[in-house]
C-alpha cells in the first residue's frame, strides 16, 4: 500500500513538473542548436553555434593585438566574416576595450584569449555579451554563443536549427551585459 501512494505522488509530482516546464516554455522564445544571428552595429548577418558546453561565447577573429589607450587595455582586431545574405566579406578592423582576459584548456594545451564586449542580435533583441577572441577559420561557425548568453535567450531546443530570425530594428530592444553574470 505504501509503495502504491509514493508511486501515485511521484507520478502526480512529475505531471506538475512537466505541466510548469511546459508553461516556462511557451512564455520564452525558443533556439535551436544553429540560429542566424546579426553582428551589431555592423548589421553582419552570420551562422551561430548554440553551445551548452561552452560558459563563453567566441567570435572568430584575426591578427589580434593588445595595446594601451588611455591607460586602459584595448584589443585590436580584424573580423572576418562571410556575411549570410550577402556572400560579401566583412574585414574590418576593430578595436574594443579588453574586458578581461579567459584561460582556456583543451585538446591543444592552454590558451589564454583576450575577451571583449560586442553586440549581437538573436531573434527581435540585441545582446551585448562578452567574446572571446580567436582564430575559427578551421571551425564550420564563425560564432559560438555559450552558456552566458545562452541564458538571456529562452530556450534551446538541441533537435532543431533557424527557428528564430534576426530582426532588430532600430526599435530593437538592448539587453546590456549584466557584470554578475560574470560570476557564473
Amino acid at each position: 500500500m505504501r509503495m502504491i501512494g509514493k508511486r501515485v505522488l511521484g507520478g502526480c509530482m512529475v505531471g506538475a513538473l512537466l505541466s510548469s516546464s511546459i508553461a516556462f516554455a511557451e512564455e520564452d522564445k525558443v533556439f535551436g542548436w544553429v540560429e542566424n544571428a546579426t553582428i551589431k552595429p555592423w548589421g553582419i548577418a552570420v551562422k551561430a553555434k548554440l553551445d551548452s558546453g561552452a560558459l563563453t561565447s567566441s567570435m572568430d577573429a584575426r591578427d589580434i593585438e593588445i595595446f594601451e589607450q588611455d591607460n586602459e587595455e584595448w584589443v585590436r582586431f580584424r573580423l572576418k566574416l562571410e556575411d549570410q545574405q550577402s556572400g560579401e566579406v566583412f574585414s574590418d578592423e576593430i578595436e574594443r576595450p579588453l574586458y578581461r582576459e579567459q584561460k582556456v584548456r583543451g585538446a591543444g594545451g592552454r590558451d589564454e584569449r583576450p575577451v571583449v564586449l560586442m553586440e549581437v542580435c538573436m531573434g527581435d533583441t540585441i545582446y551585448e555579451e562578452q567574446f572571446s577572441l580567436r582564430d575559427r577559420e578551421e571551425m564550420l561557425y564563425p560564432l559560438l554563443l555559450g552558456r552566458r548568453t545562452i541564458s538571456h535567450l529562452g530556450l534551446l531546443d538541441v533537435r532543431n536549427t533557424f527557428l528564430q530570425d534576426p530582426e532588430c530594428g532600430d526599435d530593437a530592444e538592448v539587453v546590456p551585459h549584466d557584470p554578475e553574470d560574470d560570476q557564473s
